[in-house]
């Protein structure tokens, strides 16, 4: 196979965003297709024994498993790290599986970890729960507080870990000053920019080590397929993440892969026609309810630094009603339009009640100290006329007493 029509790295590197969303990390086979090829098989044969064992001890470029290597997730991976501006990209099987794969395969027992307070909830399940078992000590702080990020710091601290905006509660944190910090003591920082993707925020560009993300979410785009990726150095990538990822396979699918890739096409595009209608309905939601946490309306704490590192405000909002619950459940329930889910990043419009979804698990002291209160709604602004989504939102408040 014959990559990116024949031009290498450097050449790919200097092409523009719009560039590289499409043709970034092609391959081409003897055939000469226009759309990526999709690999879907497991292993690959050699013409001799002398190349698969030289391709085994490193010395030769080449496939040898797909839980290793396959074309068609080399071709994503080559893409994102391009899209991400990162030296090296690894794909996963989940956007869960990259955030814990970024983490394991760094830490170890003794280690201390500083970890954001708001957060979706199975990556506060990672800090809270499962890497205690093993020996890590994490502490949790309010990521938007500067002096927080100090103060946690141990002498054993290994990594940072945040989110930014953060879910649900669309926290802004201060990529700039959080990152610079670490790299001043030694520390890794792994941030979640899935609410962003590349398109929207690059935090390598202020300093951040590891970009971990849900490809679920705004680069597959359309709720088809579980990915996930972790973007980072060639260092991190090849000597600290691959040899986790190797040994404990949460691979991705080469089909998976390929339905990301035709995302990948179009998501400039979409993240930032999703933000114009995101802002469109915010400014609606705005004027009926108690509270909306939106990064790029007025009164929300952190709209300045949204505005300095994000390019757009994302598709992605939350607000928070006085009925709690009840009331909320309410205004789902007379939706029309907007379909009732949990997921983010489609071109549909969503919405959901985080309290008894993604926040679930975490319970109510967990909710209330994270900020998620019963009264809170997330919605995921898609594609549609955003009139009509107004539309749907009006009747829906209306009918929940509002």
């Amino acid at each position: 196979m014959k990559r990116t029509t024949g031009m290498d790295r450097a050449k790919t590197s200097q092409w523009r965003p719009a560039t590289r969303a499409i043709r970034g990390g092609t391959w081409r086979s003897e055939m000469g297709e226009t759309s990526e090829a999709l690999f879907l098989t497991s292993g690959y044969c050699y013409d001799d024994a002398a190349t698969v064992a030289a391709r085994f001890a490193g010395e030769q470029d080449g496939m040898t498993y797909s839980r290793l290597q396959n074309p068609t997730v080399a071709m994503l991976e080559e893409r994102i790290a391009l899209l991400e501006g990162a030296e090296a990209c690894r794909t996963q099987a989940s956007g869960m599986a990259a955030m814990t794969a970024a983490l394991l395969c760094q830490l170890s027992a003794g280690d201390h970890m500083v970890s954001a307070r708001a957060a979706f909830g199975s990556c506060r399940w990672l800090g809270d729960s499962l890497l205690p078992r093993f020996g890590i000590d994490v502490t949790v702080i309010d990521a938007t507080d500067n002096a927080a990020w100090e103060a946690a710091i141990r002498p054993n601290t290994k990594v940072f870990f945040f989110e930014t905006p953060a879910n649900p509660t669309m926290d802004v944190a201060d990529l700039e000053y959080i990152c610079g910090l670490a790299r001043s003591r030694g520390i890794t920082t792994v941030i979640d920019n899935a609410f962003c993707t590349p398109a929207l925020q690059r935090p390598l560009e202020w300093g951040a080590d590891v970009v971990a993300y849900s490809a679920t979410k705004l680069m597959d785009g359309q709720g088809r397929v579980l990915a996930g990726a972790v973007c980072g150095s060639e260092e991190f990538i090849n000597e600290k993440l691959l040899p986790f990822q190797r040994n404990t396979g949460p691979n991705l699918s080469p089909f998976n892969a390929w339905v990301v890739l035709k995302g990948l096409e179009t998501l400039d595009m979409r993240a930032r026609k999703q933000s114009e209608n995101a802002l469109k309905v915010g400014e609606f939601v705005a004027g009926r309810v108690r509270r909306i946490l939106h990064p790029w309306l007025d009164g929300h704490p952190g709209q300045a630094l949204a505005h300095k590192q994000m390019d757009a405000c994302g598709p992605i909002f939350s607000f928070v009603l006085d009925g709690g619950r009840e009331q909320a459940h309410a205004l789902l329930d007379a939706l029309q339009l907007i379909d009732i889910s949990n997921n983010i990043g489609d071109s549909r419009s969503l919405m959901c009640h985080p309290a008894s979804t993604t926040h679930h698990n975490m319970g109510p002291e967990g909710r209330e100290a994270m900020g998620v209160s019963e009264g809170m709604l997330r919605i995921n602004v898609g594609l549609e006329d955003p009139d009509d989504l107004i539309e749907d939102l009006d009747q829906a408040l209306a009918k929940a007493g509002l």
